[in-house]
């Protein structure tokens, strides 16, 4: 029982599998995610090559043995409730088979979102509710919970029948996106195979303190993305839910991806928040207390860091970001 740390390859996918796992294993880490659908591609993972051919699944075990890395998880971070026809069913498809092919190749972890439905049955858009306050969004969260149950009550029996873990990246823009909201999925779904992604940089941007989210959640945790932010000093008068936002670049070279089709909106020049290396946002000793955290609650976790930083190359911010992570490892003995 101990921690693998490894990397989330989809910032490496201008790289074959073989090459992104080689940059991987020369930063030191020893495990690897792949994504398998949702909004982002999956070139290091051909879902139905995998599902239809033995063979195919025998040259991805290999492939992984030869370069001494360990298969830690499969992402499929989509919006499967979504009431765009882009986005729900494809997604949704993607979920499913996502977690039979985990079944199958006997990997553990499926990281997914909860997603987020429309408003109501006519909805166009899926809506995320902040700060229901207000008595109709309370009804919006209503009808939002009655599609939801159903769904993942269906995706939990699929994840038990496949034996697969699956957790939820806790990310804004979803029903589920802090302690709090998943334990009122624990109590409308009651899941037996459905937990936590513990990825703190999406609770520092909310400015929770994912340690005492870590000792909330307790076991619940199953999978952890390694990824940091800086809260800045644009936050002192934009707050953290800042939308003051301007539209996606019109010149294709200037635009940010954030999936298939999908692209970041041009950021202020004073942003209240923004991803950063591992270790840009929060020192070593942050990071030893984050794992000690995490082992005292589940001492069989794949660390998997997620690199997001444009202010640093592909490669180069995963290498800092590794250098951050085995430091705190060192340190926290784990």
């Amino acid at each position: 029982m101990a921690f693998t740390y490894g990397a989330y390859t989809a910032c490496l996918q201008d790289r074959s599998l073989a090459e992104a796992l080689d940059v991987l294993a020369s930063a030191g880490l020893t495990g690897a995610e792949l994504n398998t659908g949702g909004f982002i591609p999956s070139p290091h993972a051909h879902v139905d090559a995998l599902l239809a051919s033995e063979k195919e699944r025998g040259a991805l075990r290999s492939l992984f043995a030869d370069k001494g890395m360990e298969l830690t998880g499969l992402t499929v971070s989509g919006n499967p409730l979504s009431p765009l026809p882009t986005e729900g069913l494809p997604h949704a498809h993607d979920l499913r088979r996502t977690i039979e092919l985990a079944g199958t190749l006997g990997v553990r972890d499926v990281v997914a979102m909860s997603g987020t439905p429309g408003t109501d049955p006519g909805a166009r858009y899926p809506a995320w509710i902040v700060n229901p306050w207000n008595g109709i969004d309370l009804e919006i969260l209503e009808y939002q919970w009655s599609v939801a149950v159903p769904f993942w009550k269906e995706i939990d029996a699929l994840a038990r029948e496949r034996d697969v873990q699956l957790a939820f990246e806790m990310h804004p823009r979803n029903l589920v996106f802090s302690p709090l909201t998943f334990e009122q999925f624990l109590d409308r779904v009651e899941p037996t195979n459905i937990g936590v992604n513990l990825d703190p940089s999406h609770l520092f941007w909310q400015q929770m303190e994912p340690i005492d989210c870590i000792e909330r959640l307790g076991a619940h945790i199953t999978h952890v993305h390694a990824k940091d932010t800086a809260v800045l000093p644009g936050a002192a008068v934009r707050g953290v839910l800042d939308t003051a936002f301007d539209s996606v670049p019109e010149d294709p070279a200037q635009r940010t991806p954030t999936g298939i089709g999908h692209y970041c909106s041009t950021w202020p020049e004073d942003p209240a928040w923004r991803f950063v290396a591992l270790g840009e946002g929060h020192d070593v000793d942050y990071w030893t207390r984050f794992l000690t955290a995490l082992a005292a609650v589940n001492p069989d976790l794949g660390v998997n860091i997620e690199h997001e930083d444009a202010a640093f190359g592909k490669v180069e911010g995963l290498e800092r970001g590794a250098r951050t992570l085995l430091a705190a490892a060192e340190a926290a003995a784990i």
